[in-house]
């Protein structure tokens, strides 16, 4: 059993004045409803993360709570994020130019089989 994914994501930051990279490289391992992995983020450093997957009922939509690294301003930042069927929601916030909160949304692809 295998539970390594690759994935590719691309992201639009809404509410932000930062300049944000919006390409995602991604590779998580799944077992259960626990994941781990890493990823490219906006910042244009590489995350590191942990978290679990709550499913809806009839699998349409899933949410991810984690603890995430590679953000400035915390060494480790809480991660929520809201997918459905490859599309994804997820809060933001911009320590610098003064604690702009927004929003990233994105679509994510799962690369190979």
């Amino acid at each position: 059993m295998n539970c390594l994914s690759l994935l590719l994501a691309l992201s639009l930051h809404i509410g932000l004045e930062g300049n944000y990279n919006q390409i995602h490289p991604h590779a998580r391992c799944t077992t259960d409803t626990f994941i781990s992995g890493a990823y490219y983020n906006s910042e244009d450093n590489i995350s590191l993360y942990v978290g679990k997957v709550i499913e809806d009922v009839d699998k349409n939509w899933d949410l991810e709570l984690g603890l995430v690294t590679g953000y400035s301003g915390m060494d480790v930042a809480p991660m929520i994020r809201y997918i459905n069927d490859g599309w994804w929601v997820a809060p933001a916030y911009e320590q610098s130019h003064g604690g702009n909160i927004g929003v990233a949304i994105g679509y994510e692809w799962k690369l190979g089989k």
